[in-house]
């Protein structure tokens, strides 16, 4: 039985956040014992062999990876860079459910990004949606408390990459196909870590307290053998998984696909108390939930009024 795109968007979208949320919880994991760099490194010489070993030579062949806007992917790739580094950061300091949390706040600045840059026209009713997601944003960060940690900025500062990663897929979607944006973002991730690698993998500015500080930090080791599976499982993931995001929005309308990112919420708060015995509080509870609810909306909305300036057929 073959499944209609609209199907297929949804489903491959909710099998990439089971991935992503699967790769986080195991880069929360290894971050005590190496430095970010060392790993995404490892992860992203994983994921480039599933892309062209695996990837590339059922979707044309290298002819699938051309593009002649190597500009903006090398751009798009650089903001994936960004907010998979700044979330793994928070990830090593704050619960799992928390950073994911915060990170959700991207449909909040996606919407900001689509007035600056694309020139959108943003009614009452969304950006009353983005303040009550700011809210619940305030309320999880906690400011003037002793609860609040200044790690919490990082998944918000990944948000604003992935803002733009959203922006840029919008830009190039037409054109380039989903392989090639993986292998792209494969590159950036192998050429930016193997240069941090040679400016910091001797561990020279390493001694910082601060989990976030130090697992960006730390020195270089020989990953141990019971590790190198889970190192190996993380190329795998990141992959696949980017490789199915990419396909969901290729093939699904966003309206459809969008609300299954949201899944990753629910899957870090049963993750995060499994396996790190991690459970929000009421009050993480409550600034989840505003999160939630109005970036569920905001995507809605959002869809909602596209479906409205999309020209009808004619019969």
């Amino acid at each position: 039985m073959k499944l209609s795109p609209a199907t297929l968007g949804p489903l491959f979208a909710a099998i990439a956040v089971t991935l992503f949320s699967l790769n986080d919880v195991t880069m929360k994991f290894l971050s005590g014992g190496y430095a970010l760099h060392q790993i995404v490194l490892i992860r992203s010489l994983v994921g480039m062999s599933v892309v062209l070993l695996l990837m590339v030579p059922f979707q044309g062949g290298l002819a699938a990876l051309k593009t002649g806007r190597l500009g903006a992917q090398m751009a798009r790739a650089g903001m994936v860079f960004f907010a998979n580094m700044t979330f793994f950061l928070g990830l090593a300091a704050l619960p799992l459910a928390d950073a994911v949390a915060l990170f959700f706040v991207s449909p909040f600045i996606i919407t900001i990004f689509s007035v600056l840059f694309l020139g959108e026209i943003v009614g009452t009713r969304r950006w009353a949606a983005v303040a009550v997601g700011m809210l619940g944003v305030l309320i999880i960060l906690r400011p003037g408390t002793t609860s609040f940690q200044l790690a919490s900025l990082l998944p918000i500062a990944a948000a604003f990459g992935y803002g733009g990663l959203h922006i840029m897929t919008r830009y190039l979607r037409d054109t380039e196909s989903a392989v090639s944006m993986v292998f792209y973002i494969q590159l950036m991730f192998i050429v930016a870590t193997l240069a941090l690698g040679l400016i910091m993998g001797d561990g020279k500015f390493a001694g910082d307290s601060d989990p976030s500080l130090d697992f960006l930090f730390r020195a270089w080791v020989m990953p141990t053998r019971a590790d190198l599976p889970y190192l190996l499982v993380l190329g795998v993931f990141a992959s696949v998984g980017g490789y199915f995001i990419s396909h969901a929005y290729r093939l699904g309308e966003a309206a459809l696909v969008a609300p299954f990112e949201y899944l990753a919420l629910p899957l870090s708060i049963l993750l995060g108390m499994l396996i790190f015995d991690e459970w929000p509080d009421l009050v993480a509870w409550v600034g989840i939930a505003l999160i939630l609810g109005s970036g569920l909306y905001t995507v809605w909305r959002e869809n909602q009024i596209a479906k409205r300036q999309t020209p009808k057929r004619q019969g």
